[in-house]
C-alpha cells in the first residue's frame, strides 16, 4: 500500500469518527467548485457574446453613432484610474504608516479614524457620486469633468488602500524592526527601508482592488465626470470611461453587441492591470 493510499484512509477513518467534519469539507469544496464554476462561466459568456463584435470601427478616436467606438472611453479609463491612483495612493499608504508606526497602541483617535474607514468602505457609490456633484462641480467649480470624478473615486477608494496597507504593515514581524534599531537605524529609515518593502505585496493587493472598483465604477462617475463620449483635452473637460459607455450602450438598447465587445475590452483591462501588478510586486519583493 503506498503512502498516499494510507493517508487517505487515515482521514476517512477520522471523518468517521467525526461526521461533521466530513460535512463541512463537502461543503467547502462544494463551495469552491461552485464560486470557480460561476467566474468561468461569467467569462465565457462575456467572451463568447463580445469577441465576434469586436471589429476595428470599435477602435476609432472619435466616437460616432455608426461606430459606438470605445477608444474615447478606453483612454478616458486609463486616465481617470491613473489620476485616481495618484491621489489615493500616496494618503492611504501615509495614513497607515502613520496608524501603525508612529500613533500609539489603544489610542482613541487611532480607533476613530479606524471606525470611519470602515464605515466608508460600506457607503454605497451613489452617495459619494452626490457627495462629488455637490462639492466637487458645484461647489468648487470643476463642472462635469475627470478631474472631479477622479476625486471622487480617489475618496471611495482611500478607506480600502488604508485598511489594506495597515494589515500588510501589521503583518511585518516586530523582529524586523528590533533588527533595524538594534543597527542603530533611525525609525524614518526603518519604516522606508526596512518595513514597507516587506509590506509592498500586501499594499499592491490593496491597489488592486482599489483599481478594479475604479475602473468599474458607474453611478459616481455619472454625477461627477459625465457621459460625453470623446477624448478630453484636460482634466476639467468631461468624459466617459468604459464602465459608463457600457451602461450608456445598454441602457440605449441599439448596440448591445458593441456592450458585449466593451465588456471584453474591460475584463481583458482588469485582468491585465491585475497581472502587471503582481509581476511587479514579485519584482520589487525581489528587490
Amino acid at each position: 500500500m503506498s503512502k498516499n493510499q494510507r493517508n487517505i484512509g487515515q482521514k476517512l477513518k477520522s471523518y468517521k469518527r467525526t461526521p461533521f467534519s466530513f460535512l463541512m469539507m463537502l461543503l467547502v469544496m462544494l463551495s469552491a467548485v461552485i464560486t470557480f464554476a460561476v467566474l468561468i462561466f461569467l467569462i465565457a459568456y462575456v467572451l463568447i457574446n463580445g469577441v465576434p463584435y469586436l471589429k476595428p470601427s470599435l477602435f476609432s478616436l472619435t466616437y460616432t453613432s455608426e461606430n459606438a467606438s470605445l477608444m474615447p472611453a478606453l483612454i478616458n479609463t486609463i486616465i481617470m484610474t491613473l489620476l485616481s491612483l495618484v491621489i489615493a495612493v500616496p494618503f492611504g499608504i501615509f495614513s497607515a504608516i502613520f496608524l501603525v508606526e508612529y500613533a500609539k497602541r489603544g489610542n482613541k483617535f487611532v480607533e476613530v479614524i479606524r471606525l470611519t474607514t470602515e464605515t466608508l468602505q460600506g457607503i454605497p457609490s451613489i452617495v459619494y457620486g452626490l457627495f462629488g456633484m455637490l462639492f466637487f462641480v458645484s461647489t468648487c467649480g470643476w463642472g462635469f469633468s475627470i478631474l472631479a470624478g477622479a476625486f471622487t473615486l480617489s475618496i471611495m477608494v482611500l478607506p480600502l488602500i488604508m485598511r489594506s496597507t495597515e494589515e500588510a504593515l501589521k503583518a511585518v514581524p516586530d523582529s524586523y524592526r528590533e533588527g533595524s534599531f538594534g543597527l542603530r537605524a533611525g525609525k524614518l529609515r526603518t519604516v522606508f527601508r526596512i518595513v514597507l518593502p516587506s509590506a509592498i505585496p500586501g499594499i499592491l493587493a490593496g491597489v488592486i482592488l482599489a483599481v478594479g472598483r475604479i475602473v468599474g465604477e458607474t453611478a459616481a462617475l455619472i454625477y461627477t465626470a459625465g457621459t460625453v463620449a470623446d477624448i478630453p483635452n484636460s482634466v476639467l473637460d468631461s468624459g466617459r470611461t468604459l464602465a459608463v459607455h457600457m451602461y450608456n450602450l445598454a441602457s440605449e438598447g441599439l448596440y448591445m453587441d458593441q456592450a458585449y465587445a466593451t465588456a471584453v475590452i474591460l475584463l481583458v483591462l482588469v485582468v491585465g492591470i491585475n497581472t502587471l501588478s503582481g509581476f511587479l510586486a514579485k519584482k520589487l519583493t525581489k528587490a
